[in-house]
Order: C-alpha cells, then sequence, then structure tokens
C-alpha cells in the first residue's frame, strides 16, 4: 500500500521539473529576443535629449536669477537660461563677450563692416521770410509841409518805378522857388552891366538852385521854373523803386516834418529767408552753398536758394545762429513773415572712415561699439567719434576698416554681458555659473559675503527706511574701504525684492552692492549682522 503512493507522487515530481525547466528555457530565449529588440528599436524610440536649465534671468538684463520660473515687478516672465548658453567668462578672452549662436539668433543680431564713405548728411532748420533790406526804399520829405494830395493812398498796393505817389505843399518850397526864378531873371538883365554885379547875381541863383536840388525838387521842374519864371504851388513825390507799398503813414492834409518817413516801398521780386540753425550745426554751413526751402502755404513746391551770409552772433535763448538765404520769388509767392523749412546739404565729400550710428552705445561718457571676433563672441570696443551724417558717424579711432560691427540687437547683448558679469560677481555659483540661491530666491548672505568678485563691495550699517514699493532700502552704514567712502546714510536698490524680507528699520545688517551703472548702486545680498557674522 504505502509504494503505491510514493510511485505517482515521483512520477508527478519528475513530470513537474521537465515542464519547469522547458518554461525556464523558453522564458530566457524570449527575453534574449526581447533584449535584442529593445536594443534595436531603442535609438527610434528615444527622443532628443532635454537640455538642462540652470536658472532663469532677468529679462532686462539685471543681476536677478530665479531657480524657478517667475515674473518681474513689470509683468515680464523671467528667461530661462540653459546649460551651455552660461559659459564660463574665463573661456574666453578678458573683456569679451560670448553668445550661443541660438541666442544670437533670437536676439536679431546684425552686423555691418566698417568702411569708407563721404559722410554727407542734411541739415534741417527752422526760418521765417523776409524782405531784402538792399530793396526797401524809404519817401521822405526834406522840408516842412503838408499833403495836399495823394495818388497811392493803400498799403499793399503795387506801384512802378517812378509813379507818382503824393503831392505836397510848402512855403518854404514856394519860398525858393521865387528866389530861384528872381535870381536868374535878374542875371539875365545884368548880363550887359559891370562884372561884379552880374557875378554876385549868378552866385544868388547857384546858391538858391543848389538849395532846391537839396530838397530832391525833380530836375524837370526846375528846367521849367528857370524858363517860366513860374513857382508851382505843389511838388510831386514818385516812387524810387517798383514794388509794394509796404508802409504808408501818408494822410491827406496832415503835416510833415523834414525826414519824416511818408511810405516805404518794398521790391519782392527777391527776398531773404534767415533759418535759424542750431549751435553744433554752424561749423557745416558755408557762403555760396546751395539750400532748398519748404513753405507750409505749397507743400508740392521747393525752392531753390544759396546761402549768402552767416550772421556772427548767436541767440542765447534757443543756442541757434541766423543764416541767411537768397532766393527769387517770381510771382511775390514768398510773402514776408511766412514760416519755411529750410535743408541745407552738409559735410566732406572725402570719403572717411564709418560705422552705422546704430552700433554706437554711448553712455555720456564714452562712446562703444562691439565688434564681431567670431561665431558668437563680440570685442567691446571704445571709440572716438568725429562728424556725424544721416545714417553713419565717423570713426576717428578705435575701429579698423573692413572689422564687422554690431548694428542691431547691441543694447541686448551689452545687457546680456552685465547681467553676467554681475552674475559672476556675485559668487557662490553652482555648475554652470548660477549663483547659491535660498529658498526664497535671495542669494545667501554667507555665500556671497565669503566668495564676492573684485566687483563688489561689502558693509555695514543699520536699516534706516524701506520702500518695498520702489524696490529701495535706506541704510546708514559705515565707512566702505574699497570706494574710499566716508559713513552715511543713503538708498540703495535691491537686485530682488526679496532681499528685503525680515528687514525694520533700526536692524544691523552687512550688505554687499555692486554699481550697476554710474551712479546706480544695487544690493545683491544683505542679512542681519549676527547672521552674517556667524556664517564666516
Amino acid at each position: 500500500m504505502r509504494n503505491t503512493i510514493v510511485i505517482p507522487l515521483v512520477l508527478a515530481m519528475a513530470v513537474a521539473g521537465i515542464a519547469g525547466g522547458r518554461w525556464w528555457e523558453a522564458r530566457q530565449q524570449a527575453g534574449a529576443g526581447g533584449s535584442a529588440q529593445a536594443s534595436a528599436a531603442g535609438p527610434v524610440a528615444s527622443g532628443p535629449a532635454q537640455r538642462k536649465i540652470l536658472y532663469y534671468r532677468n529679462p532686462m538684463g539685471l543681476p536677478d536669477t530665479s531657480p524657478t520660473p517667475k515674473k518681474d515687478p513689470m509683468g515680464m516672465d523671467y528667461i530661462a537660461v540653459y546649460e551651455g548658453e552660461d559659459a564660463d567668462p574665463g573661456t574666453a578672452p578678458a573683456g569679451q563677450v560670448r553668445i550661443s549662436a541660438d541666442k544670437v539668433q533670437k536676439l536679431g543680431v546684425r552686423v555691418e563692416a566698417a568702411a569708407m564713405r563721404p559722410l554727407a548728411r542734411i541739415v534741417r532748420a527752422s526760418g521765417r521770410v523776409e524782405p531784402d533790406e538792399r530793396r526797401v526804399a524809404t519817401v521822405t520829405a526834406k522840408f516842412e509841409g503838408y499833403v495836399e494830395r495823394l495818388h497811392v493812398n493803400a498799403t499793399g498796393q503795387p506801384v512802378a518805378r517812378g509813379q507818382a505817389l503824393f503831392e505836397v505843399y510848402s512855403p518854404e518850397l514856394v519860398s525858393a522857388q521865387r528866389e530861384y526864378a528872381i535870381a536868374v531873371q535878374g542875371m539875365r538883365a545884368l548880363a550887359g552891366a559891370g562884372s561884379d554885379a552880374a557875378a554876385g547875381m549868378k552866385q544868388l541863383a547857384e546858391s538858391s538852385l543848389a538849395r532846391l536840388r537839396n530838397w530832391d525838387l525833380p530836375p524837370e521842374q526846375v528846367e521849367a521854373l528857370a524858363r517860366s519864371g513860374e513857382a508851382r504851388r505843389t511838388v510831386t513825390f514818385r516812387s524810387p523803386v517798383g514794388g509794394i507799398v509796404t508802409e504808408k503813414k501818408a494822410v491827406q492834409g496832415m503835416r510833415f516834418m523834414p525826414g519824416e518817413m511818408l511810405y516805404q516801398v518794398t521790391d519782392l521780386g527777391a527776398v531773404w529767408v534767415i533759418a535759424d540753425v542750431f549751435e553744433q550745426d554752424i561749423a557745416a554751413m558755408r557762403p555760396g552753398a546751395r539750400a532748398t526751402v519748404r513753405i507750409d502755404a505749397y507743400p508740392e513746391r521747393t525752392f531753390p536758394g544759396t546761402v549768402s551770409y552767416i550772421y556772427p552772433t548767436l541767440k542765447a535763448e534757443t543756442r541757434t545762429v541766423p543764416v541767411r538765404i537768397e532766393l527769387p520769388n517770381p510771382g511775390h509767392l514768398l510773402k514776408p513773415a511766412m514760416f519755411a523749412q529750410v535743408e541745407l546739404p552738409s559735410g566732406d565729400p572725402r570719403p572717411v572712415l564709418t560705422v552705422p550710428d546704430s552700433a554706437v552705445i554711448d553712455s555720456g561718457t564714452r562712446s562703444v561699439v562691439l565688434v564681431q571676433a567670431g561665431e558668437g563672441r563680440f570685442d567691446p570696443r571704445e571709440v572716438r567719434l568725429g562728424a556725424r551724417g544721416d545714417a553713419y558717424v565717423q570713426v576717428l579711432e578705435g575701429v579698423r576698416e573692413g572689422e564687422q560691427v554690431v548694428v542691431a540687437a547691441n543694447f541686448l547683448i551689452d545687457a546680456e554681458s552685465n547681467l553676467k558679469a554681475a552674475v559672476h560677481s556675485l559668487g557662490g555659483h553652482q555648475g554652470h555659473g548660477t549663483p547659491a540661491l535660498g529658498a526664497d530666491g535671495a542669494a545667501p548672505a554667507a555665500a556671497a559675503a565669503g566668495k564676492s568678485a573684485g566687483a563688489g563691495h561689502k558693509g555695514e550699517g543699520s536699516v534706516d527706511a524701506i520702500d518695498a514699493k520702489a524696490g529701495t532700502v535706506s541704510l546708514e552704514h559705515g565707512p566702505i574701504a574699497s570706494l574710499k567712502w566716508p559713513a552715511m546714510t543713503m538708498e540703495f536698490k535691491v537686485a530682488n525684492e526679496a532681499l528685503l524680507r525680515g528687514l525694520k528699520p533700526g536692524t544691523q545688517v552687512a550688505f554687499e552692492f555692486v554699481e550697476r551703472q554710474p551712479g546706480e548702486w544695487v544690493i545683491t545680498s544683505i542679512a542681519p549682522a549676527a547672521a552674517a557674522h556667524g556664517h564666516r
């Protein structure tokens, strides 16, 4: 009975062992085949490697970074900085800016070669139409009298040269005429008498005639007086030039005195335009240069003229120098006192070394251009500038002909370089130049205090006032040895609003700061003095 039970049990175990061995062999083969299949399919199935984000930087180029996405106070998203983009400045020559190729494309960087070209430009100025002073005539009398009759009795009336304007009566003039007529008659009567009497009468006639001529009595009236011996009651005054009556003071029946102006006649066949040229452009003005004048009343027309005179005085109120332009005035289209826009070509026709004016970054104290040194590499060069044209500026020193200068996005590259310099000056970098940040996004005081670069400055003091809205803090600090500052109270900006957290007026603090731009001091690290000393 016992053997009957054992034999079937042994057979069952043997069958189970054989089945298990075959199952294990099949699994091994399947696993090997699956691995081979996965190995073959792996390169096809795997996607492109994802770039690692190092940190997020301020979109305005400020030395402020964050380990997580955030927005600046203006609502702009911080920009991600990927691994490989934040190259160590030590790998590039000192002062050189390195930007990755994809960032160069995103910024829209364009370059143009410095080249020799004539630096022509147009000086534009405002002006006004004025009559030619040499074509203005004034009609006056040299004796006392009365206006007897007006032939031209309206201002603005056109007159021809020699046209009668008015007639006057003068008792003095009538007496002088009679005196001359009597002298002429006496001279004729004494023609056969003694020489002394005839000579005396002749002298009296010549004296009377000279007085009439000095009073501008017309020659034909003098001849008629000598022939007839009759004095005329009135004298006619005529226009000395052809033009327009621009001023009329004579009124019929009025009494006038010697030298009093009665009429003014202006020839408007040619006029002046007095242009007010700014002080910095006056050196380019030359007498004889051509000018183009535009008038608002005739927008479709231009009036050519010539620079005839540059006045020797400057108007202190407007810092301009008057420049006279002469131009013909056919049809009297140009009226005195009209406003005019003047274009004056200037510049030296000889070629000079120039760069586009958009390539120059002017800080107020110096001018800089970015010269392309290679793919994604740019050298900041300080340049000395000369004359300026409409789109180009002369370079006297700092750039050679043929060098490629950045003409678009140069301010963005400048902001990028300032950001990297500020980030590296903070110290405590992680990996590819990322500053060591705390949980609140602020640089720990210990890292900043212990590893500050030469661009930063350290100080200690107490909090005087905080303006969280403006992002500023006023500190009453001790002497700053690196800047040779004495103890004082001054206001600083903060690189990150998180730096203001936990600060209160009266708190003793240790802080670090940099000069972001001339006169703008930015705190990059601040902490209570006890905590800062504890980390050192």
